[in-house]
């Protein structure tokens, strides 16, 4: 049984909220650790908390005890700082939707240029399934606490109905432009939330929709991204992203990049083999 605290910490907006040990427990358990590391580590991190203490600071003491344990648990645990990482532009955030995307039966265009009624548009990622198109937006935060408001929906949703005006008036235009999407790594505000239900616009974040969300999806199909890694340098990282690999699976395909990095046969073995346990392929 999980102990009681009533302790206030400061989350990355500033805002003061209730500490949860359950909550605590739920990201540790989704790392993968058994149950007698994650009770280690939050009577560890009860043990510390005092009033005022940052979200962050609790995250890297969980996050070093896992660390010190088994890298891959670490790996799995950082995965929404791992996301950030993925800045400090937006580029490789697209590449990342359009594969996640990918790997759930969409074929997927980056970067498409698409005419409106008014203006031409750029479009992050054009996604088709089942003979129909979805124009999907990434709105991507490089720093936690900067949630999506419904300035971004009501923006997207006005460039969807553009290009849809003039899809329309394409004769060879035999697939329908099913739905827009604004795809973020933070979150969406209760507005924002409630005007994409309105107009019929999807949305996609970390923990939205409750159960399918960025998070939901990458645990679910293993396509965690590069910058998970625990024993990838920050260098090595940024190689591979401009490389155009974003996730760790395409490590995997893509081993001989690891040479070009100049990484000994040791390290390489032991970094094949993280990225082996976290795709789920070993």
């Amino acid at each position: 049984m999980l102990k009681e605290t009533n302790i206030k910490v400061i989350t990355a907006s500033g805002e003061k909220a209730s500490f949860s040990l359950e909550n605590l427990h739920n990201s540790l358990k989704n790392s993968g650790a058994d149950e007698a590391l994650i009770n280690q580590i939050v009577d560890r991190v009860f043990d510390e908390l005092y009033e005022g203490i940052t979200t962050a600071e609790i995250y890297n003491r969980a996050f070093a005890i896992l660390k010190s344990k088994e890298s891959v648990f670490a790996s799995r645990y950082k995965l929404k700082k791992a996301i950030y990482e993925l800045g400090p532009t937006g580029f490789p955030f697209e590449r990342f939707v359009g594969d996640i995307l990918k790997y759930s039966g969409y074929t997927v265009t980056i970067g498409s240029i698409m005419q409106g009624v008014c203006v031409t548009h750029e479009i992050d990622v054009l996604a088709e399934k089942n003979g129909e198109l979805n124009l999907i937006e990434c709105k991507f935060h490089g720093q936690e606490g900067r949630n999506c408001n419904v300035k971004i929906p009501l923006y997207i949703q006005s460039r969807f109905l553009d290009v849809k005006g003039h899809w329309k008036t394409k004769k060879e235009s035999h697939k329908p432009l099913k739905m827009g999407w604004v795809v973020t790594n933070t979150r969406f505000t209760e507005d924002a939330i409630s005007y994409g239900k309105c107009v019929g616009l999807y949305l996609l974040s970390w923990d939205y929709p409750k159960g399918d969300g960025l998070k939901d999806r990458i645990d679910r199909l293993g396509l965690y991204p590069i910058t998970v890694s625990t024993l990838l340098s920050n260098r090595e990282k940024q190689f591979l992203l401009s490389r155009d690999l974003v996730l760790c699976r395409q490590l995997m395909e893509d081993k001989f990049l690891l040479d070009h990095l100049g990484v000994s046969v040791a390290r390489k073995k032991k970094i094949l083999k993280e990225v082996q346990l976290l795709c789920g392929k070993c």
